[in-house]
């Protein structure tokens, strides 16, 4: 399945327009210097990592009049090899516009390419322990960058969470206080929600894990639990309300998520798959002309 269809043409087209103009609001220097003769420049990998990102390069080179020739696919690996980068890709295009879309396409590559990568660890470590649960992320997100994170863990394999507030409704600490409890919180998102948003309540403990299923919640996140409090708890509820999908979340790092991979436990978010994550060194370089 191709995932980059996921985004439409003309949302990536405005997203993609909007960071060159942001990148080169008035004179372009650097370009009447090197001018517009065609040139090939090598995308190369530097580091080890996992691959994504394909689809906002090609749409900023589009824009910029240039051609793409692939030699890896989002959700590959790539590596050094005998201390030499891995290619990637080759652009050919006018010099200028080669430059222009440099920095900006390099940013989203290293960025995209650092969520795969540490996302395809993360699932590998839930799939070596047999669980049947979803990694997921959460909304932490880099702001303007959404689109490019969630793709990037999906390309992982791994679940985006809801993509924004308009997605699902989740009632977490400080709407439950502002509406009193949980009960209220809960009939209050039903009275909006109506039957197509699934409602996720941010539970602190085993009653308050009750009272958000007895209230109509969909999802029930555990919240900071230990791992030995965890399986008691999702133990508890999944034998009394089987229908309910519970989430694990706060403090779970690359480290201990194999203690949180429980069998009544549906889904594991995690905030540092998009906060936090060293980029992956790519760059992009020009070709000198052969003598």
């Amino acid at each position: 399945m191709e995932l980059s269809l996921l985004i439409p043409n003309n949302k990536i087209e405005k997203l993609i327009k909007e960071w060159l103009e942001e990148d080169i609001p008035s004179f372009d220097y650097g370009g009447v210097i090197v001018g517009s003769d065609i040139k090939t420049a090598h995308l190369l990998g530097k580091q080890t990592g996992v691959f994504s990102g394909k689809v906002f390069f090609d749409e900023i080179f589009r824009q910029l009049g240039c051609s793409v020739k692939w030699f890896i696919k989002d959700g590959e690996p790539f590596t050094m090899a005998d201390g030499k980068p891995q290619l990637l890709a080759i652009v050919e295009g006018p010099c200028r516009n080669i430059l222009i879309g440099e920095r900006l396409s390099l940013n989203i590559l290293s960025r995209s390419c650092a969520v795969t990568t540490q996302a395809s660890a993360i699932k590998k470590l839930v799939d070596n322990v047999d669980w049947k649960g979803k990694v997921a992320g959460t909304r932490k997100t880099t702001p303007g960058f959404r689109l490019v994170e969630k793709l990037a863990l999906l390309v992982a394999g791994l679940d985006t969470h809801r993509m924004d507030l308009s997605s699902m409704i989740m009632l977490k600490d400080n709407h439950i206080w502002a509406c009193g409890n949980i009960t209220q919180a809960v009939k209050n998102a039903h009275s909006v929600g109506g039957f197509s948003l699934k409602i996720e309540v941010e539970c602190r403990n085993q009653d308050e894990a009750i009272e958000a299923i007895e209230a109509g919640a969909d999802i029930v996140m555990l919240d900071n639990f230990n791992p030995q409090n965890l399986n008691t708890v999702s133990t508890y509820l999944k034998q009394h309300y089987p229908h309910i999908k519970i989430e694990a979340s706060g403090g779970i790092t690359v480290q201990t998520i194999q203690q949180y991979a429980i069998s009544t436990i549906d889904i594991i978010s995690m905030g540092n798959l998009t906060q936090g994550v060293p980029h992956i060194d790519i760059s992009l370089k020009i070709q000198k002309n052969k003598q």
